[in-house]
């Protein structure tokens, strides 16, 4: 009977170990297949930042190229006006005070007329 009882015992502890470790192993599961979620779900978000990145950078050279044709443009208006009032100043009557310095009036750069050109809301075309 001792030995029934020990047999009964031993049973019983083999089947709660094989209890504790498919316990252990669907925990385990568990956790691996929440980690798998978590690392689809950045994966995704990473996919997702690179693509509007690279919108970005995308809209932002097509901004860039307009505004340097929009530099020549206005560059080229500059010396045609430039080139207008000097043919103008130079038939003209009209002296200008001492305290004016031409040279300085049209050595103005670009950057003052595209400075007031950008603060400009711009219309839809």
């Amino acid at each position: 009977m001792a030995r029934k009882n020990k047999e009964n015992k031993n049973m019983a502890l083999s089947a709660v170990l094989r209890e504790e470790g498919d316990s252990s192993e669907d925990d385990y599961r568990r956790k691996r297949d929440k980690n798998n979620q978590a690392v689809k779900r950045s994966r995704v978000k990473s996919r997702m930042r690179t693509q509007q990145t690279l919108q970005r950078v995308n809209q932002l050279k097509t901004e860039n190229d307009m505004l340097e044709e929009k530099i020549k443009l206005l560059s080229k208006e500059l010396g045609f006006l430039k080139e207008l009032f000097m043919a103008q100043a130079g038939t003209s009557q009209i002296e200008l005070p001492k305290s004016v310095d031409l040279k300085t009036l049209l050595s103005d750069t670009t950057s003052d007329i595209l400075d007031n050109d950008l603060s400009k809301p711009q219309s839809s075309s």
